[in-house]
């Protein structure tokens, strides 16, 4: 019994418990509604559950080796990911007019997703190298290494996922202390040339944010997702029509409603106290991701799990905006929620990186 108890506390001393807790119930809110949204076909069901031991294997591993030996992995990373990203825009898949996939063997891999957390590895260990002096160059070095992947992804074209690794990449150089008058300086220059990148939007994107200010313009083509969306939120009503009772999920007048609209069958079936308390636990993980954060004991981890935790953050406001109509649609998936194998992967990597940086804190020498 001594052995087995040794073996159960070796298994699990690297996993933070509130953590877990907060996110295993999240996932365990997210698996009955992918249940409800795709009930009358359960294949689905079988791929999710390879996911998510996929995905808690990944969390185990990561979360066992201490945030120092994780640096050494944001190079070769990094480097690895702007290689894929060129490949796909070389040689990759086209499926629906976007190019963003890569066969690799039996299976096909979608590189922009390894950016999701090789930019924010790759920020932190640029930041935490020019610690002793931090100039206005290495900003400037930290933005271009931050430019090049989201430039290729835009490229795809993939707006949902650039945003992610934008913001990612971002939130890292805001905590190495970027100064507020440049961030101000950035939005007025955004603003400026709003007019030029509108041109240099695809059609099916300029047609995402005119539909966002009029859905009615076009209510069978890219009206048609924000319409019925809204439709769903709103018949849910303050308690919901209940669990596997969404009508407007069951006569699949949702569109991707496992996938990217999935919070529009969970708002139909559970209403506003159901959307309530969802918000409050991704505030809770939020939160609890913060603090990890803010007791890490140095500059690159600190960094690390800043960014990791705010796009938890990213995440769920910009799924929530497009469902809602207050957004465009962009594609982003509602974390620990929408049914997926890679994003899933990414999320509890990242909550893997996070617990590692806070139970191996005391490790570190001051």
């Amino acid at each position: 019994m001594e052995a087995i108890r040794r073996y159960w506390y070796k298994a699990i001393e690297h996993l933070d418990g509130p953590l877990l807790t907060i996110a295993l119930v999240i996932l365990g809110i997210g698996t009955a509604t992918v249940y409800s949204a795709t009930y009358i076909g359960l294949s689905r069901m079988g791929p999710q559950a390879v996911n998510l031991l996929i995905a808690f294997s990944v969390m185990w591993m990561v979360a066992q080796v201490p945030p120092q030996k994780l640096l050494r992995f944001a190079v070769p990373l990094y480097v690895l990911g702007v290689i894929l990203l060129l490949a796909v825009w070389l040689f990759g898949i086209k499926v629906n007019g976007a190019r963003r996939w890569l066969h690799v063997g039996v299976t096909r891999i979608q590189p922009s997703e390894i950016m999701k957390i090789a930019m924010p590895l790759m920020l932190a260990w640029y930041f935490h190298k020019h610690e002793a002096a931090l100039r206005w160059r290495h900003y400037a070095t930290a933005s271009m290494l931050l430019l090049v992947p989201v430039a290729f992804i835009i490229k795809q074209p993939d707006l949902g996922t650039a945003i992610l690794v934008l913001a990612a990449g971002f939130y890292v150089i805001f905590f190495a202390g970027l100064s507020w008058k440049v961030i101000v300086g950035l939005i007025a220059a955004g603003a400026a040339a709003a007019p030029f990148a509108w041109t240099m939007l695809h059609d099916y994107q300029r047609k995402r944010i005119l539909t966002l200010i009029d859905p009615t313009s076009d209510p069978l083509g890219t009206g048609y997702h924000i319409i019925q969306s809204t439709i769903a939120i709103g018949s849910g009503g303050i308690i919901g029509k209940g669990w596997l009772n969404g009508t407007q999920t069951h006569l699949e007048f949702i569109p991707e409603k496992h996938t990217d609209f999935i919070f529009a069958v969970f708002s139909e079936e559970w209403g506003l106290i159901g959307n309530l308390v969802l918000l409050l636990l991704y505030l809770l993980l939020i939160g609890r991701c913060m603090m990890i954060a803010a007791n890490a004991p140095t500059l690159s981890s600190r960094l690390l799990a800043g960014a990791i935790s705010l796009n938890f953050f990213t995440y769920a406001f910009v799924n929530m905006g497009m469902v809602s109509g207050i957004l465009p649609v962009v594609g982003v998936p509602l974390p620990f929620v929408s049914y997926g194998g890679t994003a899933l992967v990414t999320l509890f990597l990242g909550l893997g990186i996070l617990m590692s940086i806070h139970t191996h804190r005391m490790l570190v020498k001051k």
